[in-house]
C-alpha cells in the first residue's frame, strides 16, 4: 500500500475508533470518572492489585500522573491500599467493593450497547468480517512505538 493510502487508512481508523470509544462511553452513563480513571480501574478489575509504578508503565504515563489518578480513585472510595507482600517499601492498590461494582456496571453498559449495535446495525457477513479483523486489530494495539 502506498504511504499516502496508509496515512489515509490510519486517519480513518483513528476517527472510527475514537467515535466508537465516545459512543460506548456515552452509553455507560455519567460515572464522574475521567477516561484515565476508568482505564486504571478497569485494569485493576482485569489484572488485580498493582503498584502505582506498575500501573504507570501499563498505562504509558508518568508515575506522578498515575499517583494523581490513584489518589482521585481512592478519594472516591473506589480503591484500597495494602502493603506489598514482598517489598515493604511499596504499596499495592486494588479496587474496593464499591470500585468493583462501579467499574463492572460501566463495562456492562458498554458491552450491552455494543452488542445491541452489532446486532442492530451489521448483518451476519459484516459481523464475520469484523470478527476476522480482531486478530489484526489486537496485533496493531500491541505494536511497539
Amino acid at each position: 500500500m502506498p504511504p499516502t493510502e496508509t496515512a489515509a487508512l490510519a486517519s480513518e481508523l483513528h476517527a472510527v475508533l475514537g467515535l466508537l470509544v465516545r459512543r460506548t462511553r456515552a452509553a455507560s452513563g455519567e460515572s464522574g470518572l475521567t477516561a484515565s480513571q476508568r482505564s486504571v480501574a478497569g485494569r485493576l478489575l482485569r489484572e488485580g492489585p498493582a503498584t502505582t509504578a506498575d500501573l504507570a508503565r501499563a498505562e504509558f504515563v508518568r508515575p506522578q500522573s498515575m499517583r494523581i489518578t490513584v489518589a482521585a480513585l481512592e478519594e472516591r472510595g473506589l480503591l484500597l491500599r495494602s502493603p506489598h507482600p514482598t517489598d515493604g517499601r511499596q504499596v499495592l492498590v486494588e479496587l474496593s467493593d464499591a470500585g468493583r461494582a462501579t467499574i463492572t456496571g460501566i463495562l456492562r453498559a458498554k458491552q450491552d450497547w455494543l452488542t445491541a449495535a452489532l446486532d442492530g446495525t451489521l448483518d451476519a457477513d459484516q459481523r464475520a468480517t469484523l470478527a476476522a479483523a480482531l486478530p489484526v486489530l489486537r496485533a496493531l494495539a500491541g505494536a511497539a512505538e
